[in-house]
């Protein structure tokens, strides 16, 4: 085994420490897009003019006590401006990250295309995180960001798999002929997040509040046309703020992301059921306990927002558990690519 140099150790623990903070980042802008918090801060890269969100939040107190509501609520600028904190630091380590590999590049294995894509990633965010607040929370920006986000913690995941060497060797090859499936299971699990964030952004969250799939007679309140318009809103208002759509157009899109999760769902329960026919390997069977664990608690988070009105708790740990089982599916995927030997004699007894 080729020993690690100094620089390739402190790769690997800048990973780690740029996964905790994008896992951060992912759970603060979801506080702070489900708050409503998304304009504390109607300017960037301060706050009113101010780095410190301990100025920022003086700045808004003072001018509501002359002027009461003249700005929004000073509590806002909390998770706004703190939620940009932990981005900046990100951005920095991942550019750490992109320098260490760079060092490496010679070494063995050392993976260098990804890195630098995370830096081309992490500066796209930061302009979509500005322009969220520019443009006054455009959804498709909202929602582009949201995803931007989820691929940067994935990536990140999957960065790390590789500097570990992880999974090294799996003498499980039967697994090998799920690809299809768990690309097919992947890509819905994608779709059903963009339809998520888009359900968000929109402020389509507490349109449906019964189950399985809305109120009685929403068949009768589909508008497709104006659901999934991403650009070019006609509406007379100062911001997106709570949203701009007509209700048939949000009910439509609560409709689409309830059945893009029995879609996905579907899909991850026969990925999971296939891998526990195939699988020999504890190592896999115990990938696809993972996997259905995930699922049951984020379909039991999506009902529990249903239930009790989309409360600020669950629906950030609804958001956060979509991309924990995001990076299930493409570490799974990793893991069925590695080099595998069959154990079992081929037909000319190799």
């Amino acid at each position: 085994m080729q020993t690690l140099t100094s620089s390739q150790i402190w790769l690997r623990r800048m990973t780690i420490v740029a996964i905790v903070l994008a896992a951060g980042v992912i759970a603060l802008g979801a506080w702070t897009r489900l708050s409503d918090a998304g304009l504390g801060c109607p300017d960037w890269p301060g706050c009113y003019g101010h780095l410190d969100v301990r100025k920022a939040v003086a700045h808004v107190s003072d001018v509501n006590s002359t002027a009461p509501g003249a700005l929004r609520e000073a509590h806002k600028t909390i998770p706004e401006m703190v939620h940009r904190y932990f981005a900046s630091v990100l951005g920095l380590t991942i550019l750490i990250i992109a320098a260490l590999s760079w060092i490496n590049r010679k070494r063995a294995k050392q993976p260098l295309k990804l890195p630098l894509f995370l830096v081309v990633l992490v500066i796209f965010q930061g302009l979509l995180g500005m322009w969220t607040v520019t443009m006054g929370l455009q959804p498709t920006i909202v929602m582009l960001h949201l995803l931007g986000g989820f691929t940067t913690l994935t990536l990140l995941s999957l960065l790390a798999a590789r500097l570990y060497r992880w999974p090294e060797f799996l003498n499980d090859c039967d697994v090998r002929t799920l690809k299809p499936l768990a690309g097919l299971a992947l890509a819905a699990v994608i779709l059903q997040i963009a339809l998520g964030g888009w359900t968000t952004a929109n402020y389509a969250a507490v349109v449906c509040t019964e189950l399985p799939v809305c109120e009685s007679g929403w068949t009768e309140h589909l508008n497709f046309a104006d659901a999934f318009i991403f650009w070019g809103h006609e509406h007379d208002l100062p911001d997106y703020e709570f949203g701009v759509l007509e209700n048939d157009a949000r009910t439509t899109i609560h409709v689409m992301h309830r059945f893009g999760a029995l879609l996905a769902s579907l899909l991850v329960l026969t990925l999971v059921a296939r891998i526990l026919r195939r699988a020999h390997s504890t190592f896999f069977r115990g990938f696809a306990g993972v996997i259905l664990l995930l699922l049951l608690v984020q379909v039991g988070l999506g009902i529990g927002n249903v239930v009790f009105s989309v409360p600020l708790k669950i629906a950030v740990a609804h958001n956060f558990g979509a991309v924990v089982l995001l990076i299930t599916l493409v570490l799974f995927i990793r893991a069925i690519n590695v080099k595998c030997t069959s154990a079992r004699p081929g037909p000319n007894g190799e």
